[in-house]
C-alpha cells in the first residue's frame, strides 16, 4: 500500500498497536484520523501529535454510521481505513459471565469490523486508489486456549478479508490484513511477556513490509510466520501445545 499522501482512518487508534501505528504512518506522510471510545483520549493524542480525532463505539451499529457520515463529509479525501479495534480477555468457558465476554468480544473484534468496512465502504469505492486493512492476529491460526472467543473472532476476520478481498477485486480498493504475533501491548497480557515482540519492532517491521510490498495481501512479520503456516508447515500440533502449555 502506498503511505505518503493517503488519508488513513485508524479505529481503534488510541493506544497500543493502533496509536503506535497511527504515529509511524503519520511519519511516513500520510494523514492519520483516529477513532475510539473516550474523548480525553482523543483530545490528548490531538494535542500531542496533531491527529484528528472522532469518538465511535464499535459495538454500536448506529455510532458507526455516524463516523462514516462525519469523517467522509470533514475528510473527502479519506482513501483507507483500518479496523484496529479489538478486546482480548481470558475466559473460562460455562462459568458465570463467560457467555456475556464472549459476546462483548464477537461484537467488538467481529462485527465491529464487518460494520466498519460496510459504513466506508461506498465512500472508498469512489476513490480511485482505496485501502481496507484489517487486523488478525496469529492466534487466527493457531488458537489459544485462555482466549477462545478472541482466537474465534480473529479467524473470522480473516475469513472475512479474504472473501471480502476477492469480492472487491475488480476495484478500486485494496484489502490487506495485518497478522500481528504477540505483541507489548496493554491488551491482555502482552505487556509483560517476555517473548512478546516490542512494539515499536512490530510496527516498523509492518510499515516497512508496506513500503517494500504494496501488492502483498497480508502483513506478516517474521514472528508471526510460525503460526501463519503452521499448517501449511505440518507444526500446528507442536505450535498449539508450545502455545497452551507453557
Amino acid at each position: 500500500m502506498r503511505i505518503p499522501g493517503r488519508t488513513i482512518l485508524m479505529a481503534g487508534g488510541t493506544s497500543g498497536i493502533g496509536l503506535a501505528l497511527s504515529l509511524e504512518l503519520q511519519a511516513k506522510g500520510a494523514t492519520v484520523i483516529v477513532a475510539g471510545r473516550r474523548q480525553e483520549r482523543l483530545d490528548a493524542i490531538r494535542a500531542e501529535h496533531g491527529l484528528d480525532g472522532y469518538v465511535v463505539d464499535v459495538t454500536d451499529a448506529a455510532s458507526i454510521v455516524a463516523l462514516a457520515e462525519r469523517v467522509t463529509t470533514e475528510h473527502p479525501e479519506l482513501d483507507a481505513i483500518v479496523t484496529m479495534s479489538g478486546i482480548m480477555q481470558p475466559e473460562q468457558i460455562g462459568t458465570p459471565g463467560s457467555l456475556d465476554l464472549a459476546e462483548r468480544t464477537i461484537a467488538t473484534n467481529l462485527l465491529g469490523s464487518i460494520r466498519l468496512v460496510e459504513a466506508f465502504l461506498p465512500h472508498l469505492l469512489t476513490r480511485p486508489e482505496a485501502a481496507i486493512l484489517t487486523v488478525t492476529s496469529g492466534l487466527a491460526y493457531v488458537p489459544l486456549s485462555a482466549t477462545p472467543t478472541y482466537s474465534a473472532t480473529k479467524a473470522g476476520v480473516h475469513s472475512y478479508t479474504e472473501a471480502l478481498r476477492e469480492q472487491l477485486r475488480e476495484t478500486s480498493v485494496q484489502v490487506i490484513e495485518i497478522a500481528p504475533p504477540l505483541t507489548r501491548t496493554t491488551l491482555n497480557a502482552g505487556t509483560d511477556v517476555d517473548d512478546a515482540l516490542p512494539l515499536d519492532e512490530f510496527v516498523t517491521e509492518v510499515v516497512t513490509l508496506l513500503e517494500t510490498q504494496p501488492d502483498a495481501p497480508q502483513v506478516l512479520v517474521e514472528r508471526v510466520k510460525r503460526q501463519r503456516f503452521a499448517v501449511a508447515n505440518g507444526t500446528y500440533d507442536e505450535v498449539f501445545v508450545g502455545q497452551n502449555r507453557r
